[in-house]
């Protein structure tokens, strides 16, 4: 093994793991489905969405967004009766990187089909919180609280952690985006730009409440993630930058001890080396990113059977 190719199986190891993690043992056969395909689609590689989804960012920016989304009772208690987080958290890691990677990249019909699936499954969700109050999946303000703390949480990312952070117009467009999906989930009237989205988070505040199932999930997911000895550290890292985007309350009520002088000045460098790491081993499994292809042509490079950029890459 010559001194260059080292460094290059080192590298292509670390994204097939990442991959098969995030995305699944089958994930060439996905991101042949979505690249693959013909047909219209909704947004472009030159479009912020893709861009955003297309990016190592979404690693910590997903760890941010689940833990956000644990405040609010009804959505917890959603995601602890029926989502199976402990016993197949990969198995809900790769379905919703599918959501996300078919309705960012793929074709509209196919789109379409992964939200009526989704739609599907709503509708046979439903239960109790720990206050005993009765929610349902397919409550419209519920599916407003998860995607705006979703978008929320990868725009933050996005703009901490990504090559190059979007201008003040282009997050709106991004925010916008981001809303066409949503609103045929079940959203209604999804924001149109970040004041828009910062002011429906405000306004969610007074409904959001520790929980024991929030505390415990997350401490499930940050401190016994269900991973190898050798490959928590590494994970840690991106944990840690995901952590530094919550804001100070939301750390506060899920009782995560880091003072801000420690977000700033220990878990977001962390997040930086993570994704920066993340970004590097998913580099290695195909000459160039979905974001970098031309618009023109959604598709990878001939010859590259694997798709890259995003835990939404499927």
């Amino acid at each position: 093994m010559t001194v260059h190719a080292a460094p290059r199986l080192v590298q292509r190891q670390l994204g097939r793991l990442l991959r098969s993690k995030v995305a699944g043992d089958d994930a060439p056969a996905r991101a042949q489905r979505i690249w693959g395909a013909e047909g219209e689609r909704w947004f472009t590689p030159d479009d912020p969405v893709w861009r955003v989804h297309a990016d190592a960012s979404m690693f910590p920016g997903g760890v941010t967004s689940l833990l956000l989304q644990m405040l609010h009772p009804m959505a917890m208690a959603g995601v602890a009766g029926h989502s199976g987080y402990k016993s197949d958290p990969w198995g809900r890691l790769q379905r919703t990187s599918h959501y996300l990677a078919t309705t960012t990249f793929g074709t509209i019909e196919h789109a379409e089909e992964s939200i009526a699936m989704v739609r599907s499954i709503h509708e046979r969700v439903r239960g109790k919180d720990a206050f005993g109050r009765p929610y349902r999946a397919d409550d419209p303000r519920l599916l407003m609280w998860v995607h705006v703390a979703e978008i929320d949480s990868f725009l933050r990312a996005f703009q901490t952690f990504g090559d190059e952070p979007l201008t003040d117009e282009e997050a709106d467009v991004y925010v916008r985006q981001a809303g066409v999906p949503a609103a045929r989930l079940g959203v209604v009237d999804p924001p149109q730009t970040v004041a828009e989205l910062r002011e429906v988070l405000q306004a969610y505040r007074p409904e959001l409440e520790t929980t024991d199932a929030a505390r415990e999930a997350a401490r499930f997911l940050l401190l016994d993630p269900p991973l190898p000895l050798l490959a928590r550290p590494g994970y840690g890292v991106i944990a840690s930058g995901g952590v530094s985007l919550l804001p100070a309350w939301a750390r506060g009520m899920l009782g995560i001890p880091l003072p801000d002088v420690v977000t700033s000045f220990v878990a977001r460098p962390l997040g930086h080396l993570g994704t920066a790491a993340v970004r590097w081993g998913m580099a290695g499994l195909a000459e160039r990113r979905p974001s970098d292809q031309p618009t023109s042509s959604p598709r990878p490079p001939d010859g590259n059977d694997d798709l890259v950029g995003v835990p939404a890459a499927s």
